[in-house]
């Protein structure tokens, strides 16, 4: 699949210098290994796009490995020299095209970036390169008795600058936030290739605009990041515990959700699997699932003692006040993993199915269930199979539209599904992304949702930072 990416804000397309693609590939085998710069057409294949299907992408001129800072600078100081364009990438994990490979790009891979610079147990922060998973950082800081908390689905091969790159939550952010609440700082390689420190290392700190907020989310189109400054929490201090009811519709499963929210209670995680989740990650991996039902919710509390034996009990009256068919609870570490594991497994096990296009919208939670069943509408109208995960205690939704493979008919449906199920996110007062990123797939939604004064804002910063259109072009906004 190959389509040109919607020309930069920055830099209209017509004012790009020509790209001499030979010159700029020998300049950066000159500048850098011969195993640093890849450019057969296998390799230039998998690294043009993310995991996001449908979203269009280019083959690139060549795939640059950085090692090092140095590395991504000078190959931005190339590209903003040639008029090349500069792509950033991590784990690939990406759901919404914003890793996809554009016209002239040069796709620039943090992936051997791999070292944890400090780990500062008495203040409560790490110190990371962009290339290091965020599973990996996880467990380094576990041994010395701390905890990073944004945990997304993809959290044993996605890095941590994709996840500041795209502000990336996870099944625990309904209680303990998204990745932009981590970040104390930054460094950056801005567009012309200077390499600058945001940020701090402090507890407190206002000295000047934000603009490590504003880096974190911004999608490699203001600067590239290559090391992360993330505060920690005490590991100690927590006792999960799971609370799984089962459910004759989505729709009684989005009720519970909104009992839960209005009592006060703030689980650690509240999480949403349909009847297709289910059966489908049964299917590939036996995990002994219940059939027969339509949706499972899956919350967990992790209070400690007798407030959070309370907190767990609470929410399985509340789940079956709304209507829940079976309730188990779990306090066994190793049990609370096993009724979890599917949702971490859900994705994967639907693209068994054939291609998946992604929704990742949020609504208000008290709009949870009207959007379940306008998703279910969705579906019934445009004649397609959607499944739904989510991320329910927050309000961000999965709705994962699925076509055969080669059915082009089920995929023009599929994408006026996605778009329906955008508006109707947006009627409700939602967002159009709730942690995936805008990328290229939810550029319609985004401009809906901002309008045109504050994407003109996003075009005078980008513009500022980055005046030659040089970074990921096209994407975010």
């Amino acid at each position: 699949m190959s389509s040109a990416a919607p020309p930069n804000h920055a830099a209209p397309i017509d004012a790009r210098p020509v790209v001499d693609r030979g010159a700029v590939v020998a300049e950066l085998q000159r500048l850098l290994r011969a195993d640093q710069v890849v450019t057969d057409a296998a390799a230039l294949a998998e690294y043009a796009h993310d995991d996001a299907e449908w979203a269009p992408f280019e083959l690139p001129l060549a795939v640059v490995l950085a090692e090092h800072e140095g590395d991504v600078a000078a190959v931005v100081r190339l590209a903003a020299a040639s008029g090349a364009r500069v792509v950033p990438r991590g784990g690939g994990t990406g759901l919404s095209g914003g890793a996809n490979a554009v016209a002239d790009g040069i796709v620039l891979s943090l992936e051997r970036m791999t070292r944890i610079v400090e780990i500062d147990a008495a203040e409560r922060f790490a110190v990371a390169e962009a290339g290091v998973i965020n599973d990996t950082l996880r467990q380094a800081v576990a041994e010395q008795g701390l905890w990073y908390p944004p945990d997304p689905a993809s959290y044993r091969i996605s890095t941590i600058g994709g996840n500041a790159a795209t502000n990336a939550g996870g099944i625990c952010c309904v209680k303990y936030g998204v990745t932009r609440d981590y970040v104390l700082g930054l460094r950056v390689v801005l567009a012309d290739g200077e390499i600058v420190d945001l940020g701090r290392r402090t507890a407190k700190g206002v000295t000047g605009f934000d603009l490590t907020a504003l880096m974190v989310g911004s999608e490699g189109t203001l600067g590239i990041i290559t090391q992360v400054t993330v505060k920690l929490l005490p590991l100690a201090g927590r006792e999960e515990r799971a609370v799984v009811g089962a459910f004759g519709s989505l729709i009684a499963a989005g009720e519970a959700v909104s009992a839960i929210s209005a009592s006060g209670i703030v689980p650690s995680a509240l999480e949403i699997l349909d009847r297709t989740c289910i059966e489908a990650v049964d299917a590939w991996q036996s995990l002994g699932l219940p059939h027969g039902v339509d949706t499972l919710l899956l919350a967990k509390v992790d209070e400690v003692a007798a407030l959070g034996e309370r907190h767990a009990a609470s929410v399985a009256d509340l789940m079956t006040g709304a209507g829940a068919l079976s309730v188990e609870q779990a306090a066994d570490a190793d049990e609370v993993d096993r009724l979890f594991v599917a949702r971490r497994l859900a994705y994967p096990a639907l693209e068994r199915l054939g291609p998946v296009l992604t929704e990742d919208i949020c609504v208000p939670r008290g709009a949870v269930p009207e959007m379940l069943a306008r998703i279910q509408s969705a579906a019934a109208e445009f004649d397609v199979v959607i499944a739904n995960i989510a991320h329910a205690g927050d309000g961000n939704l999965h709705p994962l539209i699925i076509a055969p493979e080669g059915d082009d008919a089920a995929k023009a449906r599929a994408k006026l599904a996605f778009d329906r199920i955008v508006d109707e996110c947006r009627a409700l007062g939602g967002t159009v992304t709730g942690e995936h990123g805008v990328g290229l797939l939810k550029l319609p939604g985004a401009r809906a949702e901002l309008g045109d004064r504050v994407i003109a804002m996003h075009a005078a910063i980008k513009q500022a930072l980055d005046p030659k259109g040089t970074l990921n072009p096209g994407k975010a906004f």
